[in-house]
């Protein structure tokens, strides 16, 4: 009776109603809504554009839906890229973060924390300088109102959060006896890894050594961390550092 389920090389059973039926029911599972947080263009005064680009492409793999957001103020500075020195220039971090997002962007007092299920927030130095002061404050830094507000209400409702690189720092000083990680196993981790994990520590929280391809996850606090550029690392190793991550949260969401 087998050939009878076949028809011009095609099986009954996995076309029509079947096929919608699994459609559907990969995609309900699928469909996890993410608030991604930029902080700028460029990794010295910005979101790192890599890492954020590796956050939207690992996002898109696990079939989430994605809203991203950033704060309109402007940035703590700019950074000419070529000379890796500061400049004179003005610019806005939510119009600056629409250069990664293509267009598709809005204003970080929009994010609404109860129509999503995790929020992520790429590295870069944007992320110690326009969403935080930890750049120049350290441990005493202070958050971004806006921001602040949305992480704690996230981890509030025990939904994920993923942070990366140096944004992690967001969750050190947001709440204290956390777990995240910066890296430092295995890899040639750049100076500042050692002194930011020896930071958390002043804060209370917990330092937890990985290598870039990993990640530390806080049952907890539903926090997800990975090092990726806070080592020094091929980008391919990176970029699956913060698939791993991403992964991650989208299995607590």
């Amino acid at each position: 009776m087998l050939p009878l389920l076949r028809l011009s090389g095609r099986s009954l059973l996995t076309s029509g109603p079947v096929r919608a039926v699994r459609r559907t029911r990969c995609s309900a599972r699928a469909a996890k809504r993410v608030a991604v947080v930029l902080a700028g263009c460029g990794v010295y005064d910005g979101s790192e554009i890599h890492e954020a680009s590796a956050v939207l492409v690992h996002l898109s793999r696990g079939g989430a839906s994605v809203n991203m957001f950033a704060p309109n103020v402007e940035q703590m500075h700019v950074v000419d890229h070529l000379k890796g020195e500061p400049s004179e220039e003005k610019r806005n971090v939510l119009v600056e973060s629409a250069r990664l997002a293509r267009g598709n962007i809005q204003d970080l007092s929009k994010l609404s924390v109860e129509t999503h299920d995790a929020l992520i927030v790429p590295g870069g130095f944007g992320a110690a300088k326009n969403l935080c002061t930890w750049a120049v404050e350290g441990k005493d830094c202070s958050v971004n109102g806006e921001l602040k507000a949305v992480l704690q209400a996230f981890h509030g409702d025990g939904k994920p959060i993923g942070l990366c690189c140096i944004a992690p720092v967001l969750a050190a000083k947001l709440f204290p006896g956390c777990e995240v990680t910066v890296g430092i196993a295995g890899d040639d981790a750049y100076p500042d890894a050692a002194d930011t994990a020896a930071a958390f520590q002043q804060l209370g929280c917990e330092h937890v050594s990985t290598s870039v391809d990993q990640v530390h996850v806080d049952q907890k606090n539903k926090l997800v961390t990975t090092s990726a550029f806070m080592c020094n690392a091929p980008i391919h190793r990176v970029f699956d550092g913060i698939g791993a991550m991403v992964r991650g949260v989208l299995k607590l969401a």
